[in-house]
């Protein structure tokens, strides 16, 4: 599977509609959560895309630390609904993982995951801390990859 690592200016306007698409076709409608799913977080992200043929078919987003968080984040994981069941989620994240540990060697990566897929991402080296708590009205859980981890799950 090929991915694309590219800063928001470094995306073309037909990329950055795909990408907008994908994340509010499933976080907006088919998730049924009206919120402001384009921020300014944007700006800051690495975006890692993977295409099939000119259709994106999994996104991730990579947020370097900064004064409020001290630790790389990853977040707006999605799959388009049509390419779901074939392990695209892991490799994904396996993907924005090996990325940032090479963007930020050293730190750990913290994500704010939908509480209900609290296992794919323990299965992937993840550990939840805290309570769990509402994001967007959608139960969440704080979780964290160690960076002392000896390898990607």
């Amino acid at each position: 599977m090929n991915y694309t690592f590219k800063y928001f200016s470094e995306l073309s306007g037909i990329e950055l509609y795909n990408i907008y698409f994908l994340r509010c076709l499933v976080f907006v409608v088919e998730q049924n959560c009206p919120y402001q799913e384009v921020d300014k977080n944007d700006l800051l992200a690495l975006h890692v895309l993977q295409m099939d043929e000119k259709q994106l078919i999994a996104y991730a987003r990579i947020l370097p630390p900064d004064a409020i968080h001290p630790f790389p984040r990853i977040g707006r994981v999605v799959v388009h609904p049509d390419f779901r069941g074939k392990k695209r989620g892991q490799a994904l994240m396996k993907t924005s993982i090996e990325k940032s540990t090479q963007l930020f060697p050293g730190l750990d990566i913290c994500i704010s995951a939908q509480s209900h897929l609290k296992t794919f991402y323990s299965e992937l080296g993840f550990v939840a801390e805290g309570a769990e708590y509402l994001e967007d009205n959608i139960p969440h859980i704080a979780m964290r990859w160690f960076s002392t981890s000896t390898q990607i799950a």
